[in-house]
């Protein structure tokens, strides 16, 4: 049959397959599905998600759209084990499976717990403070982040079928923006699959979530201003997809890139560095095959261990078993098909034509374990054995710009640190490079030299080996990507992720407006005294409400009596000529937290009620020292309230303002506390 799509609401199919794409299965060679989109409506399609779509996601708030990518997660999890069978049929094993499925699932949980609590439960991000424009404060400016008004097209490679649409949609989902997705032919399957699990469970909004199983011709002429194109794929489609994206469309890449690993040159064999270092550079070779844009390309090593590091990979190579990921025991399946079977070849080809000496594994084709159990050759499976070709510190350009994108590396040695980050460097930008070393000094000497060449640089030693994520495993709280050849952008890195479909705006007006335009309130803005704030639930507290409590003197006593209570007996409370010495204080004065603590005993309510509990202060800052014989009193508003989607309570930010008896501000802070929504 041919794949399916699903646009404007419905699972659509062309009215043939005349001209479709054949996918066949990686290792057998048998047909899976086939392929085409032919007929289809793109134009519909961008119109349904920035309407349709763009009105059900808007309705919703950051929380909202968090807790839907919860669901989704559980959903996935749930049918996890149907994604592993497809993927079985495009060469993952069980391990390669848990890399795309689980990690696409992993990136829906993180992004749904940092939309609950990174994230306001409102439509509008706010960055950063406010910033007073005016003497008299009456004239204020903020910057604010506001959803993009259109969609997102995302473009993806074959190797993740999964976790790379899902690492795209999560932040564009949680800023509210909806997203088509355009998955490679070749494991196409596999992403209609997890598409169809989420639309039949009738949890995805309108219009947020489309599929186009296929080519997407002339789709690029139909974008405008609003529009966002998220691509990952090899550097020279990505350019050539940019030139066609018309001005004001973002284009955001993450393309291939020769990554490096670095062996410290206190990481001789018998350390457990160096077998960190050998240990992951097998998994990197082996997992999916190679086919991982974040995959060690370069094995920059001492040159004095480079034979040590080719005898100790090679001695791990050979417990590799290379197979149908359905026979039991396969440690290793084949590349997604015969195509990119024959290009990691020519790859290979290249390096040795210029120079290189395979070391470890061959370019013969290999003997592999058939799907029964059997051994020998899969003419029509698309196996290839890891290769390891050698070369010296003068390896030329090709090594730095050649990228076989399977179970394929280099192995370079250096001499010098200098020498170690110039061969890094000459990759021309990448998503990531490690440094297996115990030498810290080592480590802060390469890091100035390679961090602007890399989007994430992993250093391995002998205490995080064996917790580390590993060298080739972005994480969803941090950035993904790469200058350079890497795409010059971001995807994942938490928050600022979400901000990448979002415009950052400068709003600047009166207190009043900005605190109406932002939901949050702004010194200068309206509040309303009388009931205590502390007495109203959610439902009735409002942003403005304050309580404006009265004065306490604080004494010579108060002070002398926290500081043998506390133990904080610093000299600018207790020693008159000391303090009056210091040029911050004009002689003893009180302490800071004192006067937070007098400050909580002036606005709070003692009795139950609303108020659940106080969990935080931030922001604090102390500006006018207080001295015996001072009065204060505090001043607190309410001003960012946050109802919890999943709870009975939420959170209230309170601006709180100590001033004295000369009206100066003593002190600064916002308190954090939990109230009942009822």
């Amino acid at each position: 049959m041919t794949l399916p799509s699903f646009v404007s609401g419905a699972w659509w199919t062309p009215a043939d397959d005349a001209g479709a794409a054949v996918v066949r299965d990686a290792s057998t060679g048998d047909e899976i599905t086939r392929v085409s989109t032919a007929g289809i409506d793109l134009g519909g399609a961008l119109e349904y998600a920035r309407t349709v779509g763009q009105r059900s996601l808007g309705g919703l708030t950051f929380h909202q759209r968090a807790v839907l990518l919860k669901r989704f997660a559980q959903v996935l999890t749930e049918r996890k084990a149907e994604l592993y069978a497809l993927s079985a049929r495009a060469g993952s094993t069980t391990r390669d499976a848990m890399i795309d499925v689980d990690g696409g699932i992993g990136v829906l949980f993180t992004y749904s717990s940092k939309g609950r609590r990174e994230l306001p439960n409102a439509q509008l991000y706010l960055d950063g403070p406010a910033e007073t424009l005016s003497k008299d404060g009456t004239f204020l400016g903020r910057h604010v982040y506001t959803r993009l008004p259109g969609a997102v097209v995302q473009i993806n490679a074959f190797n993740f079928p999964v976790w790379g649409p899902l690492e795209k949609f999560a932040p564009a989902f949680l800023a509210g923006v909806p997203t088509i997705v355009k998955p490679a032919t070749p494991t196409a399957y596999i992403t209609e699959a997890w598409v169809r699990m989420l639309v039949e469970t009738g949890l995805v909004p309108d219009g947020a979530l489309q599929l186009v199983s296929g080519a997407v011709p002339g789709l690029f002429d139909l974008l405008r201003l609003g529009d966002v194109v998220a691509f990952t794929g090899s550097a020279s489609t990505a350019a050539a997809l940019k030139a066609q994206t018309p001005d004001g469309v973002r284009f955001m890449s993450e393309t291939d890139s020769i990554n490096a690993s670095v062996l410290g040159p206190d990481a001789t064999p018998g350390t457990p560095v160096f077998d960190a270092f050998v240990r992951q550079l097998m998994v990197e070779l082996t997992a999916k095959t190679g086919q991982k844009c974040t995959a060690i390309r370069r094995a920059i090593v001492p040159a004095a261990s480079v034979a040590d590091v080719a005898a100790a990979l090679e001695a791990k190579l050979t417990k590799v078993v290379i197979g149908d990921p359905h026979a039991e025991g396969v440690t290793m399946g084949p590349v997604v098909s015969l195509a990119q079977r024959d290009e990691v070849m020519r790859g290979v080809r290249k390096l040795v034509d210029a120079g290189g000496e395979v070391m470890v594994g061959s370019t013969a084709a290999p003997e592999v374990m058939r799907a029964d159990g059997t051994v020998g050759s899969a003419p029509d499976g698309a196996f290839v054995a890891p290769v390891v070709v050698g070369f010296g510190p003068d390896a030329p350009d090709v090594v730095h710009e050649v990228e076989a994108f399977g179970p394929v590396t280099a192995l370079i040695g250096y001499d010098t640190v200098e020498e170690a980050a110039e061969l890094v460097g000459r990759g021309g930008g990448s998503l990531v490079t490690s440094v297996a070393t115990d030498d810290r000094s080592f480590a802060a000497a390469l890091l100035p030299l390679i961090g602007p060449y890399n989007g994430r640089v992993l250093f391995l030693d002998s205490v995080d080996a064996r917790t580390s994520t590993g060298h080739g495993s972005p994480v969803p709280h941090l950035v993904h990507g790469g200058p350079g050849r890497a795409g010059g952008g971001e995807e994942l890195g938490g928050v600022r992720a979400v901000l990448h479909f979002m415009q950052r705006t400068a709003v600047q007006g009166s207190p009043q407006m900005l605190t109406a335009v932002t939901g949050v309130w702004h010194p200068g803005a309206d509040v309303s005294e009388g009931e205590h704030p502390f007495r109203k639930p959610l439902s009735r507290l409002r942003i403005g409400d304050r309580i404006a409590s009265g004065e306490r003197e604080v004494t010579l006593e108060d002070i002398e009596t926290f500081a043998h209570f506390t133990g904080d007996t610093f000299y600018a409370h207790m020693d008159e000529a000391a303090a009056a010495a210091n040029p911050f204080f004009p002689g003893r004065v009180a302490h800071g937290y004192l006067l937070v603590s007098f400050a909580a005993g002036l606005f709070v309510d003692p009795d139950p009620g609303p108020v659940l509990a106080n969990y935080g202060l931030e922001n604090l800052r102390f500006v006018t020292p207080v001295s015996p014989g001072d009065r204060i009193r505090v001043e607190l508003t309410a001003k960012q309230i946050t109802p919890r989607e999943t709870d009975d309570y939420g959170e209230v930010r309170w601006d709180a303002v100590i001033r004295n008896q000369n009206d100066d501000l003593v002190a600064s802070y916002d308190v954090l506390t939990l109230v009942t929504k009822e």
